[in-house]
């Protein structure tokens, strides 16, 4: 209403107007049809400020917006830009993105295996070529203005996270870094230290959804609101989020509901299937089948939906039981157009491999508008159906989680199967991070009012556990940095060692372990003032009472050590004792559950001890098999057996005898008492103590009865005070170790590196060698591995099929790491090169070892795995995928991800390897062109 302002407001406000229109984010705001939300206009103000800045905030609040900022900026002042994603499928997207607005001219691509117009002023890269390109000093680095780090929190990936930082710390100080991050507690933290390292950032943090998330519990035929109707679901308020009293009081009554598993029917135990049918029929609720769930969400509008299954097998069975179930969520113009796409996007790929790949039955799963992403799929076929499902053509995808990892495939529900999955090494809850991250994918914005978060009902489902799950909306922030092997060469190289200690002390896990010593160090000065009144305490008038606990406590601990020795030497023998059983003895356990009469029916002596190598364990010790009195046949444990044990008597065991058998148990049981029923066991006699005859004991109890302590009359109560003073002590040297062991940590690791490295003559003082500078061009968790082999001359004379199988044993990891079965390698040269990684890595294990540099701290060479050196050496020999995949039982998807790995380090033997007088180089070379071919060269996702 400018008429009702007067002459001076029409004035300033047409100064404000003309100021804004002279701002580059003017123009910027008017290439989209949408308004820009309040964080996106305060960063892109920061951006133009010319001050770094990093932006937390939800998964699909439009975090992306800063960083096409950054790009506009850039084209505007003639200076170029990197765009850097995690993992090449969002590079590939970003790419596709920035072509769409400023046109293929301006815009390139590198990923390691794709490089497209990579001088252009805009180039999209994953974050280890932009580190590779500042080690190297890359040309293409002149005239770099703005570092745009798309999902920045991936710097806590314990196994990559480290490159985030590295590019952090080595950018010049005229790059303006812009830092998109998913939402993290401790994202003023992060700011602070990239304020130390890059100069002025500014943190602008945004929690508000921009699509409000209503999160429900599937149970049986209903679904439930988590949360009370007037709580917070959206997450725009701060109001309280109460439970859903409904779903508390159902998941009570069916807990309290027992169900007995030893239940008999017509004598015999009740199968799983009948138990279940049973438990519906007595239950309102039960966990919905996969089709059952993907109906429901049709009939109340909720698809399309994304269902995480933390298993590929469980994604791929998921599809096939909603075809079972004639499931059919598209009509006939929408099948048409699915096949049209699928047949344009597939025509490079030859019949015969679309046989091997299960195109058809993928084919059918799309036409319905049914879909599985996951890791194990072609990178082709991926693609496909994330085109598809952003197009609405598939409306319901069963993904692993790594669909929630920066994809851009927004649903109008997610729902979450099950709220565990294997981690590796275990079977874990998910953490409130993954949780946010997996159900950030609901809700798409400008299209949904509101997306929808499901978690399907499990049997001892907590609703109150799962409201603390959803409510925990962010996660801290963690540095995985360590130092490697080329990192410590490359640093040396550019800055010497004195600055690259120094560079690495900058780093983010250096500042968070530096400020986690503060807390410590005041509570270090706080138990130095309790020490203070705890001496006053146990002053004593008559000596010095500190030297007269001391007495006490070395008489204590003496005491307790005898009594550990006697309880190991009693253990010891016992464990021999069990070693001479032989089947047939009948002995009397002494204690536990099973003590008494019994008969040896397996001494359960360990075939061998399994030496192995740092962190195997050996085997605890003989477990015999026996048949008890009670007729019970049990394997016991050496904690049955606290004294040693003789055999009373021998009796023979019937070669019918069959322990599964009751009927055998009870004839031989009776045997078994009939024949030494009437024998009494001796009494172990118990030993005289250690500690009657032990000499250290008696000079300690004379010297506390001649201190003038001793007599003293309060002598009990200054012992207490005494104690507490000695309990804190232990507490604040402990605290202080701990202080010690944080600071110049990351420096001390480079320490012991620099240190192997020197010994192994890859670095002199402040020189590197040029066995140095072959390291320097090797990146990957094997890097000296490599370097050795280099230097040995290890794949000298290996043909280019033979190369690519030693290759592969530097980058692939077995999905399970304790195969039983040893994996197929090829013969000849091959096998004999791979031996000799094998063992070149052992002596690199020793030495680590020796220089103290161990795995469990992230740092260091894990063993060379050989699980894909048969599978690379056929498909580089020329073999066809179907025979190639037939004997690797291998999934398309991670076959084309290992080969291409493979074809990575490849490129980088052929890099480093002399190119002088050798075969390495060339073959290697020669070995990338026979493995880029077929599904490997037309994936164009890696």
């Amino acid at each position: 209403m400018t008429e009702d302002l007067s002459p001076a407001e029409r004035y300033a406000a047409s100064r404000t107007r003309a100021a804004e229109q002279a701002t580059a984010l003017f123009p910027f705001r008017e290439m989209y049809e949408f308004e820009l939300d309040p964080f996106q206009i305060e960063a892109c103000e920061v951006l133009e400020d010319g001050r770094g800045v990093l932006v937390a905030a939800p998964t699909g609040s439009g975090k992306t917006i800063v960083g096409e900022f950054a790009v506009h900026l850039a084209l505007q002042q003639g200076r170029k830009c990197f765009y850097t994603t995690p993992i090449k499928a969002l590079s590939n997207q970003k790419y596709a993105d920035l072509v769409n607005r400023y046109g293929a001219d301006k815009v390139g691509l590198l990923t390691g295996d794709n490089s497209v117009n990579s001088e252009a002023p805009v180039v999209v890269m994953t974050t280890e070529v932009l580190r590779n390109m500042l080690y190297a000093g890359s040309q293409s680095l002149r005239g770099l203005g703005y570092v745009v780090m798309d999902e920045v929190h991936y710097l806590s990936d314990r196994f990559r996270g480290a490159v985030w930082e590295e590019v952090i710390i080595h950018l010049p100080e005229s790059v303006t870094l812009v830092s998109l991050s998913a939402t993290v507690s401790n994202a003023e933290e992060f700011g602070d230290w990239l304020d130390t390292v890059r100069g002025d950032t500014a943190v602008i943090v945004s929690e508000e959804r921009p699509v409000p998330l209503w999160q429900h519990v599937m149970a049986g035929r209903r679904m439930y609101d988590l949360f009370e109707e007037e709580s917070d679901h959206g997450g725009r308020g701060t109001g309280r989020r109460e439970v859903n009293p409904d779903l508390v009081r159902l998941a009570r009554t069916e807990n309290q509901k027992s169900y007995n598993p030893r239940d008999r029917r017509r004598g015999k135990m009740v199968r799983e299937a009948d138990r279940e049918r049973e438990r519906r029929s007595r239950s309102r609720i039960w966990t919905p089948g996969r089709p059952e769930v993907i109906e429901r969400l049709d009939a109340e509008g909720l698809l399309p939906a994304i269902t995480f299954i933390f298993s590929r097998a469980g994604c791929e069975a998921a599809v096939q039981q909603c075809l079972y179930a004639g499931l059919r969520l598209n009509d006939d113009a929408s099948r048409a157009r699915v096949r049209e796409i699928v047949e344009e996007r597939t025509a490079a790929i030859p019949t015969e491999d679309l046989n091997v790949l299960g195109y058809y039955e993928w084919l059918e799963g799309l036409e319905r508008g049914i879909a599985a992403h996951h890791a194990g799929m072609l990178p082709t076929f991926k693609e496909v159906v994330e085109e598809l499902f952003v197009r609405g053509l598939v409306k319901a995808v069963f993904a692993t989680e790594t669909l929630a990892l920066g994809i851009n495939m927004p649903a109008r529900s997610v729902v979450l199967e099950k709220l565990v999955k294997w981690n590796g090494e275990q079977h874990a809850d998910i953490t409130p991070g993954e949780y946010t991250q997996l159900t950030g994918r609901a809700g798409r914005r400008g299209i949904d009012v509101e997306g929808h978060a499901v978690v399907l009902w499990q049997r001892a489902m907590d609703p109150a556990a799962l409201a603390g799950l959803a409510g925990t909306r962010t996660y801290p922030l963690r540095s995985s940095f360590k130092p490697s092997y080329n990192m410590a060469v490359n640093l040396v190289e550019q800055f010497g060692r004195h600055r690259s200690r120094e560079l690495l002390e900058t780093s983010f896990a250096q500042f968070q372990a530096d400020r986690s010593v503060v807390g410590i160090s005041r509570q270090v000065q706080k138990n130095e003032t309790g020490l203070e009144g705890y001496r006053e305490g146990m002053t004593c008038h008559l000596g010095d009472f500190e030297e007269y606990a001391r007495l006490r406590r070395e008489l204590k601990d003496r005491e307790t050590d005898l009594a550990k020795q006697g309880a190991a030497q009693r253990r010891s023998a016992a464990a021999v004792s069990l070693e001479r059983l032989k089947p047939g003895d009948i002995i009397h356990v002494p204690t536990g559950k099973f003590a008494g009469l019994a008969l040896v029916l397996d001494p359960g002596i360990p075939a061998g001890r399994t030496a192995g190598h740092r962190g195997f364990d050996h085997h605890d010790g003989p477990r015999p098999l026996v048949l008890t009195a009670e007729r019970q046949v049990k394997r016991l444990a050496s904690m049955d057996f606290p004294v040693p044990v003789e055999p009373l008597e021998r009796m023979r065991i019937p070669k019918s005898f069959n322990p599964r058998s009751p009927q055998s148990r009870r004839d031989l049981a009776s045997a078994l008492r009939t024949k030494a029923g009437h024998i009494v066991p001796e009494r172990h006699r118990k030993q005289r103590s250690a500690a009657a005859d032990d000499r250290e004991i008696a000079r300690l109890r004379a010297d506390l009865r001649a201190h003038p302590c001793h007599g003293c009359s309060e002598r009990e109560d200054h012992a207490r005070w005494a104690e507490r003073y000695h309990r804190l002590l232990r507490d604040t040297r402990q605290l202080e170790r701990r202080i010690e062991g944080r600071t110049n940590t990351i420096a001390r690791t480079f320490d012991r590196i620099v240190a192997l490295l020197t010994e192994l003559d890859y670095l002199r003082e402040d020189d590197v060698t040029p066995h140095g500078r072959r390291l320097a061009r090797l990146y990957g968790e094997l890097d000296l591995l490599a370097s050795e082999c280099l230097r040995d001359g290890v794949w000298e004379g290996l043909s280019p099929a033979e190369l690519a199988a030693c290759a592969s044993a530097l980058v692939y990891e077995s999905r399970q790491s304790d195969d039983a079965v040893a994996p197929k390698v090829p013969g000849g040269p091959a096998k004999a090169a791979l031996g000799e990684m094998v063992r070149i890595w052992g002596r690199l294990d020793a030495l680590e070892e020796d220089f103290k540099i161990h795995q469990a701290e992230g740092v260091g060479q894990r063993e060379p795995d050989l699980g894909f050196a048969w599978s690379a050496y056929q498909w580089a020999s020329g073999l066809g995928l179907d025979e190639v995949l037939r004997e690797s039982e291998m999934p398309a998807g991670d076959f084309v991800r290992w080969t291409k790995q493979v074809i990575d380090v490849l490129g980088q033997i052929a890099a480093a390897a002399p190119a002088d007088g050798g075969t390495v180089a060339k073959n290697a070379r020669k070995a990338v062109d026979a493995v880029l071919r077929g599904v490997v060269a037309y994936s164009s996702v890696g």
